[in-house]
C-alpha cells in the first residue's frame, strides 16, 4: 500500500501525443507475467536494481526514489521539495523548457516526479525503441536541472493557486489540520505542498540544495519493469545516474509517535457538506503485529463495501456516499487515516457513529468468519494488484523502501495466512482501543474544538 499526504500524484504530467498515447496507454494496461522472477541486477557501475524482464509488449517502465522528500524542505520554507518536482522537467542542460517537453512529446516518453513525506520519487515510461533518449532526457533533468527565473515563478504562481483553492476546500484543509493535530511542529506535520506564506518566500537557491543535497546515489532505490536485457539496463542505468553525487546530505529526522487520543479539531467553514478525517497512531511496517493490523484495517475500514465502517455508516444509517480506513507508514511514524464526507445538518451523528464501531472493534475485535474472509480477500487480490509493468515497478520499489526481501511477493500469502484469530483481537486493540483524533471542517455546530491535551512526543 502506498498513501501519499500530498495532493499531488505521479502522473503530473503526461507526454503522450496522438496515436503515440494510444499505443502507449494500451501498452502500459497489459498483464504482467513475471512478478515471480524479480532478479536483483547491479551495473557495471554499482547501481542496484530489483529487475523483471518482460518481453511482453515492448515498453519499459521504471520507477526510482531517492531518500529525503518533504521531510527534508527548511525550516519555515515547506514546499521546497514539491517546487523542485515541479521544476525538473522544465528544462535541463543546453534544452530550454519548450525544448525539452518537445522531445518528451515527439517519443511519447512519460516521465514525472514527485516529493513525498520521506522520499523524492521519479516514473519514466516508455516505448522499448525510445529507450536511450528517455533515459538520456532524465540523466539531464537530475544532473543539470535549469531553475530558470521564469519558469520558477510560473511553476510557483500555479502552486499558489493551487493552495488557495484548497484553502476553501474542506478536504484539503481536514488533511491539514489532521497532521497538525498527530504530529505538531514534527517535520510530517507541515503540509508536503507547502503553504500561502511559505511558498512566496521560496528562492532559487533553495532548489538548487534541496536537488544537490536530496539526489543522490547512497539513498537510491530502483524498479524496473519491461522489454531490456539486464546487460543494456546496466548500461543505462549508469549513463543516467552514475554522475550524481556519491552521498546525500540529508538533514536527520527524529522517530515521533503521533498523538494520543482521543483528540478533535474543528474547523469552520460554510459549506453544505462536513468533511471528517480520523485516525491515530499505526503500527511500523517492520513491527511483527504489522500483517495482522493491515488484514483487521481491511475488515474494518479498507475493504470498500465490505468493511464494517462503510456497512455502519453507509448502508445502514445513510450518512456519508464513501467512508474508508488505511494503515500509512512511514520511515519514522506510522498512523490509521480514515476520511468521509456527510451533510452538515448529520456531521455530528456521523462522528459518532465512527466513533461506536471504532470502540466495538477495539473491545470485541473482529469474527472469524470476518477474518477468513479478509485473508482470502487479501491473498486473490495480489495478484490482480499487479497487473501492469507500472504496478508491478510501483510495487518493487516499495518493497525496497519497505526494506523487505526480494521474494516477498512469494511469502506475502503465507504472512497473511499465518494471522490467527487472537492476533486480530490484540492488535484491535492496540490500534483502535484508544479513540480517534478527529479533524472536522463544515458548519456542524457539534464539533467544537478541544483543547490538545496531550503533544506528540519525538523520541
Amino acid at each position: 500500500m502506498i498513501y501519499s499526504l500530498t495532493r499531488r500524484t505521479l502522473t503530473r504530467r503526461t507526454m503522450l501525443i496522438g496515436g503515440a498515447c494510444a499505443t502507449l496507454l494500451a501498452l502500459s494496461t497489459a498483464p504482467s507475467q513475471a512478478a515471480a522472477k524479480i532478479q536483483r541486477l547491479v551495473s557495471p557501475g554499482g547501481i542496484e536494481a530489483w529487475f523483471v524482464q518482460d518481453a511482453t509488449v515492448p515498453l519499459i517502465a521504471m520507477e526510482y526514489a531517492f531518500g529525503g522528500g518533504a521531510s527534508q524542505d527548511p525550516p519555515g520554507k515547506p514546499g521546497v521539495g514539491n517546487m523542485v518536482a515541479d521544476l525538473l522537467d522544465e528544462g535541463s542542460g543546453d534544452l530550454d523548457s519548450k525544448s525539452y517537453h518537445e522531445r518528451l512529446e515527439r517519443r511519447a516518453i512519460e516521465l514525472s516526479f514527485q516529493s513525498t513525506r520521506d522520499q523524492f520519487r521519479g516514473s519514466l515510461r516508455m516505448l522499448k525503441d525510445n529507450k536511450d533518449e528517455a533515459y538520456d532526457l532524465l540523466r539531464m533533468a537530475l544532473t543539470s536541472p535549469r531553475f530558470e527565473p521564469k519558469d520558477v515563478e510560473r511553476i510557483r504562481a500555479q502552486v499558489i493557486a493551487n493552495l488557495r483553492r484548497e484553502s476553501t476546500n474542506p478536504s484539503s484543509l481536514a488533511g491539514r489540520k489532521f497532521l497538525e493535530l498527530a504530529f505538531g511542529d514534527h517535520p510530517y506535520g507541515r503540509p508536503a505542498t507547502g503553504t500561502l506564506d511559505s511558498v512566496p518566500k521560496i528562492e532559487i537557491a533553495d532548489l538548487k540544495d534541496y536537488a544537490r543535497r536530496n539526489i543522490a546515489r547512497d539513498t537510491l532505490r530502483i524498479a524496473v519493469v519491461g522489454d531490456v536485457d539486464p546487460d543494456t539496463l546496466g548500461k543505462l542505468l549508469d549513463k543516467t545516474f552514475g554522475d550524481l553525487p556519491a552521498k546525500a546530505e540529508l538533514t536527520p529526522v527524529p522517530d515521533i509517535v503521533a498523538a494520543k487520543p482521543p483528540q478533535r479539531a474543528f474547523i469552520p467553514l460554510d459549506v453544505p457538506q462536513t468533511v471528517v478525517t480520523f485516525g491515530g497512531p499505526g503500527i511500523n511496517r517492520h513491527d511483527p503485529d504489522f500483517m495482522a493490523a493491515y488484514v483487521v484495517n481491511h475488515i474494518v475500514g479498507g475493504g470498500g463495501l465490505s468493511s464494517r465502517l462503510y456497512k455502519e455508516v453507509r448502508e445502514k444509517r445513510g450518512l456519508a456516499y464513501s467512508i474508508y480506513e488505511a494503515l500509512l507508514w512511514m520511515d519514522h511514524s506510522a498512523l490509521f487515516i480514515g476520511n468521509t464526507g456527510t451533510r452538515a445538518d448529520r456531521a455530528g451523528e456521523t462522528v459518532d457513529a465512527i466513533n461506536a464501531e471504532i470502540r466495538r472493534i477495539a473491545d470485541e475485535g473482529p469474527t472469524q468468519k470476518e477474518l477468513d474472509e479478509a485473508k482470502s480477500y487479501l491473498k486473490g487480490s495480489q495478484m490482480l494488484a499487479l497487473d501492469t509493468s507500472s504496478k508491478l515497478a510501483q510495487a518493487m520499489l516499495q518493497y525496497q523502501l519497505d526494506r523487505l526481501p526480494i521474494d516477498y511477493i512469494e511469502k506475502r500469502n503465507a504472512i497473511v495466512d499465518a494471522v490467527t484469530l487472537d492476533d486480530a483481537k490484540r492488535v484491535a486493540r492496540k490500534l483502535w482501543g484508544d479513540g480517534l483524533l478527529t479533524a472536522i471542517v463544515g458548519r456542524t455546530p457539534q464539533a467544537a474544538a478541544q483543547p490538545v491535551s496531550a503533544p506528540p512526543k519525538a523520541n
